[in-house]
């Protein structure tokens, strides 16, 4: 009895000592509940299967999916592999969902051993992603992306080295803050950081009124031109078609005056026809006429012309009509009200700013005469002279704009209101304005057929002279500037040629 007592004590404590020495789980079964957990996102149990998890182990988890904006993780555990007689390791890959770049895919290890009798998962940062291992970061940065994209009027891309540049760049800040772009960086102590992904944000996309033909044929125009600009617009509606401006020393065709010289002499024939003065009326067009008691004026190159109607006394750019007609006929404030009417004194909220022109009413005849043919005290934009060119094609002054219509009231509030002008003026001028390109100053320059126009040359106190050329054809209307270029003919005209030419 003595003996089976012993041996079912020592059969008692063998089994008790097999119970303690006994693993609980198994290495399979700790890493299938550590990935079940993972996937649902419940860290705290995760911590539970981790041997001795640091104290930042759940914030730690967290933060890396707020941090990377993790909107789901997908993990796929290879098999268990044996690494000794109480560790493991199985192999997986996963996907992360990042709000930004779509889904992220990554490769890790996962590695148990048995501690206290259990399976447990040895936890390193780099099991949460491998790039975390020795110090590792993995962070969100943001980026400034592209600002509005400015297109054309049928939606595409602006011409490069379109010489309109400083315009677009005055629009985009209104349309709001750039975008911001995402980058997915990795850094490692002693390295550069490394973009391991990039989201571009996409530039939004805002139409002007530029019409990339007519655009791109103005840039052209002025290749190889310093100092010159083109203004192009539809006279129906005020759109600007073209705005290409390579005026030096910060100029800006939009903003800044430059006396028109002849250009000007379609207000001036507006104001005599407004008088009663008849196109076929015959004048005189000598090389130098004398006020009474005041300055000569003289026609370029002193030529006399002879007796002349007042339509052909326009197409010859006679200086000396002009005057004679200008002092004898209007009043010192006529031709100013004429101006005013066809848009001076006016800003031109085109949505990039702008204004048209000036003149005061004048002080005694010498400055009555040298307004009437664009001096004195009469200074306008390249835009301005563009204005009225339109204004004679259409019958109707409207003011530009390179936005659309609401978009440019948004930025500089609402329009002027269209000018009905005078048809039986309106008519008249275009008459005058064909026969300026049919026998007068601008014929035999290679423009095509249909153009009709007015040529300018401004004299200057600080160079040479400002050469000019507005006109029309069909719906498109433009002014040619050429700063200190010289006569309207020998600077204006070859590149007003080139741009209708390449339209």
């Amino acid at each position: 009895m003595l003996v089976i007592a012993v041996l079912a004590v020592l059969g008692a404590y063998g089994f008790a000592v097999a119970a303690a020495n006994r693993v609980r789980g198994s290495a399979q079964q700790t890493s299938a509940a550590y990935f079940q957990a993972w996937g649902d996102g419940d860290v705290r149990a995760m911590a539970r299967l981790v041997d001795q998890p640091p104290g930042d182990f759940v914030s730690r988890h967290l933060s890396f999916t707020e941090e990377l904006h993790v909107e789901k993780v997908e993990l796929r555990p290879g098999a268990v592999k044996s690494t000794g007689e109480e560790s493991a390791e199985v192999p997986f890959t996963g996907t992360r969902e990042l709000r930004e770049f779509g889904p992220w895919p990554f490769a890790g290890t996962l590695r148990l051993a048995v501690r206290d009798r259990a399976w447990k998962v040895i936890w390193s940062p780099e099991t949460l992603h491998p790039l975390l291992k020795d110090g590792g970061t993995l962070g969100l940065t943001e980026f400034d992306g592209p600002s509005v994209e400015l297109v054309t009027s049928e939606g595409d891309k602006i011409p490069n080295d379109s010489y309109a540049e400083s315009y677009l760049d005055r629009l985009r800040p209104e349309f709001g803050q750039v975008n911001q772009g995402w980058a997915l960086v990795s850094t490692v102590p002693g390295q550069p950081a490394r973009r391991l992904m990039t989201a571009e944000p996409k530039a939004e996309a805002e139409r002007t009124t530029l019409s990339r033909s007519v655009q791109a044929a103005a840039a052209r125009a002025l290749d190889g031109v310093e100092d010159a600009a083109i203004i192009a617009l539809r006279p129906s509606s005020g759109e600007v078609l073209a705005v290409a401006d390579r005026l030096r020393d910060g100029f800006s065709a939009f903003h800044d005056f430059f006396p028109p010289g002849s250009t000007f002499k379609v207000i001036t024939a507006a104001a005599l026809l407004e008088s009663g003065l008849d196109p076929a009326a015959e004048l005189a067009c000598p090389g130098t006429y004398t006020i009474p008691f005041h300055r000569s004026f003289q026609n370029a190159g002193l030529q006399d012309h002879g007796a002349v109607t007042f339509a052909d006394a326009f197409a010859h750019s006679c200086n000396t009509t002009f005057v004679q007609q200008a002092v004898t006929r209007l009043g010192a404030e006529d031709l100013r009200s004429t101006a005013e009417r066809w848009g001076f004194r006016r800003n031109l909220p085109t949505g990039a700013g702008g204004d048209c022109g000036t003149m005061e009413d004048p002080a005694d005849d010498d400055w009555h005469g040298a307004d009437a043919i664009g001096q004195g005290t009469v200074v306008a934009t390249p835009l301005c002279m563009a204005t009225i060119a339109a204004a004679v094609q259409s019958g109707t002054w409207r003011s530009p704009r390179l936005l659309p219509a609401a978009q440019a009231e948004r930025i500089e509030g609402p329009a002027h209101k269209p000018v009905w002008l005078d048809e039986g003026v309106v008519a008249a001028l275009r008459d005058m304005m064909a026969a300026v390109v049919d026998h007068g100053t601008a014929s035999g320059a290679g423009l095509p057929p249909g153009v009709s126009g007015k040529t300018g040359t401004a004299e200057t106190q600080d160079g040479a002279d400002h050469g000019w050329f507005i006109g029309y054809r069909d719906d498109l209307a433009f002014c040619v500037f050429v700063r200190h270029g010289g006569s309207g003919r020998t600077a204006a005209l070859p590149i007003t040629a080139r741009f209708l030419n390449g339209l």
